[in-house]
């Protein structure tokens, strides 16, 4: 495997600290001194500091990569915790820009930091990314995963070191190169909206993004060194729960729009309207044909004892977690219980943040049901803005 450093002519020496420090590399026949003088050499960007980001740029600047640039725009949550683990308890509410940091200057002060403390867009990505030999893609939407794919083969076919999550599995691969395929290629069109739920509504176990993102960090330093069989061209399929690795042979598409024979995608696009996200000013009073309705005013109509049915479309493990009292059939459930339901009485729905409950009350109308709401940010907003006691998951 060639290496991206062929074309730095000067590498940069090692002092003898940074020699004590990488023996370990410099023992192996593979890394040797001008294999880590190659990583001294090498900038990476790692966009995110979140669960892929956080081991990924731990290893890297554990290796002696020379420069690290971060994008990040968040700040650390309690919820981050369990699988973020380049942030800790005393960094809840601090930039996770910031925080990151903080843990690799402390891990490794001779890496060059470089924190791009903004969300990545089509105006910036190609300014940001132009200084870097890698992306480490550790992003967890699908508007941005397009974006940091178009961006690196519009850069002249970066390398992008890709990872995703959910629940219990994982994928990996090196795409936008200048002959694999990209991330296009495997996926030309994003899901519909809300149709894959998200790691706050579907959950992640916390050590997965951990081994996603040492896979991240193995193949950005293979690259780097140009030894070993790379990712190019194949995706790495992880199964935690039964500890599975399988493998897919990805092409490069002739008809990508991006990466192919004759490209039609020459500059970055609005990828939240590619991905058919519509941003809102201010939350919907009807979407998809569902009206909303806010904590505060279905409570103000409970109180005043109006005649509304409320429905948890939840998980049971979920329900075990918090609840508001209301009935519980979760989503998957309901094809099977319409029996259960009123068609003819108001039927709020709720969930955890109003994804599943929206998809519910499209269903429960599409079946002849008269009067279905959905509660607008679900049992989370709730917490918020009527019931602060509970607790929030």
């Amino acid at each position: 495997m060639s290496t991206i450093m062929e074309e730095k002519v000067a590498l940069p020496q090692l002092d003898n600290a940074e020699i004590a420090r990488y023996s370990r590399h410099l023992i192996l026949p593979e890394v040797g001194l001008e294999g880590q003088q190659k990583l001294k050499a090498a900038k990476v960007l790692c966009v995110g500091t979140g669960g892929l980001g956080a081991p990924l740029s731990y290893y890297l600047a554990a290796a002696g990569i020379g420069t690290l640039g971060l994008v990040d725009f968040d700040v650390v949550d309690e919820s981050n915790l369990q699988r973020q683990i380049i942030h800790s308890t005393n960094d809840v509410g601090r930039p996770k820009i910031d925080s990151a940091a903080e843990k690799l200057k402390a891990l490794n002060p001779y890496v060059n930091i470089v924190k791009h403390e903004t969300m990545l867009t089509s105006a910036n990505a190609l300014e940001i990314i132009k200084d870097y030999d890698i992306v480490a893609d550790g992003t967890d939407n699908f508007p941005t995963r397009y974006l940091v794919n178009d961006a690196c083969v519009l850069s002249g076919h970066k390398p992008n070191a890709y990872a995703s999550i959910f629940r219990f599995e994982g994928q990996a691969s090196v795409f936008a190169t200048e002959d694999g395929p990209c991330y296009r290629c495997l996926y030309p069109e994003p899901p519909p909206p809300g149709l894959v739920p998200s790691c706050a509504e579907g959950g992640v176990l916390g050590i997965l993004p951990g081994l996603l993102g040492v896979i991240q960090a193995t193949e950005v330093i293979k690259l780097i060194l140009g030894k070993g069989d790379s990712l190019i061209g194949r995706l790495l399929l992880v199964d935690s729960l039964g500890m599975k690795f399988r493998e897919l042979k990805l092409r490069k598409n002739p008809d990508c729009p991006v990466c192919g024979t004759y490209p039609t995608v020459k500059r970055l696009i609005d990828y939240q309207q590619f991905c058919g996200i519509v941003p809102e000013e201010k939350p919907a009073a009807m979407q998809n044909g569902i009206p909303q309705i806010t904590p505060v005013e279905l409570k103000r109509r409970l109180d005043a004892g109006e005649d509304v049915f409320v429905l948890d479309v939840r998980e049971p493990h979920e329900y075990q977690i918090v609840n508001i009292g209301a009935p519980l059939i979760p989503l998957g459930d309901l094809p099977n219980r319409l029996n259960e339901l009123d068609p003819n009485r108001e039927i709020v729905i709720h969930c955890k943040s109003g994804g599943r409950s929206q998809r519910a009350a499209e269903f429960l109308q599409k079946s002849g049901f008269k009067s279905v709401v959905n509660l607008a940010g679900g049992i989370t907003a709730w917490a918020t803005d009527v019931d602060p006691k509970l607790p929030k998951y």
